[in-house]
């Protein structure tokens, strides 16, 4: 591919990603209730997410791993433009990639329901989502404290932050139950998990409606 042609090779704009992103949580959490509908006996409260990708209609949760990746590196890929001409929330970006690559990662690896032998495949799982949890935690964290040097997102900064900090608060709590039988683990990783595609949301929104704005010149400059 020649210079020229690759420079003319189709891109998607600020908008494209951003509604991706937020289209996706809707969808997502259609497929996840969806789930708990056709999988009345995985219980909501005790049962984690990842128990829906073993058994019948794991093939729909794949999707939906799928699709967390999808719409997290977009919604990166949508803040990177935001972000452009300074290195401020890059890290937290970087972070929030690494969350949606390890989200996409989940979908090849099922895991060890409860009562089930432990498996090669299951550990994989549990300590890729490990690492994925611990990257939105800071991620969000990260880029809600960040976002106030950006017009786009500056008024959203304390809803953005109060909600990362929620999200963290009830990943401490599912690390608190240890995964043990007949604990609140199922409510505290839908919990997180809605609290991180709330912010995901509400940021791929916001980022939708204001991608007419010129990125480079929204930073405020220290």
């Amino acid at each position: 591919m020649t210079p020229a042609s690759a420079s003319t090779a189709p891109r998607f704009t600020t908008s494209q990603l951003a509604l991706f992103a937020s289209s996706g949580v809707v969808i997502y959490v259609l497929i996840d209730v969806a789930l708990a509908f056709l999988r009345p006996d995985l219980s909501l409260l005790h049962r984690a997410e990842s128990d829906y990708g073993v058994g019948q209609y794991s093939w729909l949760m794949d999707i939906n791993f799928l699709l967390r990746c999808f719409l997290s590196l977009a919604l990166a890929a949508a803040l990177l433009r935001v972000t452009a001409g300074t290195n401020r929330l890059r890290v937290g970006v970087a972070f929030l990639a690494a969350w949606g690559v390890g989200s996409g990662i989940l979908a090849f690896f099922p895991d060890d329901p409860p009562g089930t032998p432990v498996t090669a495949s299951g550990q994989v799982h549990l300590v890729v989502a490990l690492i994925a949890f611990l990257c939105a935690v800071v991620a969000t964290i990260v880029l809600s404290v960040g976002s106030r040097h950006f017009v786009q997102l500056r008024s959203l900064s304390p809803l953005l932050l109060v909600l990362s900090i929620a999200a963290a608060l009830a990943l401490a709590l599912l690390g608190h139950t240890h995964f043990r039988p007949h604990t609140l683990d199922g409510l505290y990783e839908r919990l997180f998990l809605a609290l991180e595609l709330v912010w995901i949301l509400i940021v791929g929104v916001r980022l939708y409606r204001t991608s007419h704005l010129v990125p480079g010149a929204t930073a405020e400059r220290p």
